[in-house]
């Protein structure tokens, strides 16, 4: 147990049989153990295909792992909107970047147990660079970032190494490219390069504070 005493959020055994099912059908295993934590970033790597999300819960529920993950607002849209929310589907406007930053931080600061699932590239196609929101998000909330990884060459998804994020993001992101350099993607020659835009900038605590006074 975490030393707060509550763990990681778990999910339905309905959820857990299922994503145990989808993995023995498709032959794929798990690797790893969910973080002993009851919050953190789970960070979801590569995506290259619209097959990561089904595999990537399977691989998940079949560990006992409650999470939520963002989505864009589109593909929410009904009838299969209500499904995503239920697997954990949260929408967003990709326009408004800072205000999910500060939103989500919040939200994990005042939850007891959750892991939110980010997919950095941001996309299935061939991106130019990794959204840094996950990273911002897990410094500003004060909780870990996790590995989460889908490997297609030998059929294998699950936990690799936990980090905090140190405040250099330079630093941070060649650990980050170290682990995911030896994972293959769905389609190799769409995984994005593992850089942070020349854009991108940190967000202070006191953004949170001023969003939390509004």
């Amino acid at each position: 147990m975490s030393k707060s005493g509550i763990g990681p959020p778990r999910i339905h055994k309905i959820q857990a049989l299922l994503g145990i099912l989808f993995l023995a059908v498709t032959g794929w295993k798990v690797a790893g153990s969910v973080p002993d934590i009851s919050k953190f970033v789970l960070v979801l790597a590569p995506h290259t295909s619209n097959w990561d999300l089904p595999f990537i819960l399977a691989v998940m529920y079949g560990l006992g792992l409650e999470i939520n993950w963002f989505g864009k607002k589109e593909i929410f849209a009904w009838p299969v909107g209500g499904v995503f929310k239920w697997l954990g589907g949260i929408p967003i406007d990709r326009s408004s970047r800072q205000k999910v930053v500060q939103q989500t931080a919040q939200t994990i600061r005042e939850r007891e147990q959750i892991v939110i699932g980010i997919a950095p590239e941001g996309t299935r196609s061939q991106s130019s660079h990794w959204n840094t929101g996950f990273y911002y998000i897990a410094s500003l909330a004060q909780v870990p970032i996790v590995f989460g990884y889908l490997d297609y060459a030998r059929k294998v998804g699950g936990f690799g190494p936990m980090m905090h994020a140190t405040g250099n993001i330079e630093a941070d992101m060649k650990v980050i490219r170290e682990f995911y350099g030896g994972i293959t993607a769905k389609y190799p020659h769409n995984v994005g390069e593992m850089i942070v835009s020349q854009r991108a900038r940190p967000l202070g605590a006191e953004q949170v504070v001023q969003h939390e006074k509004r």
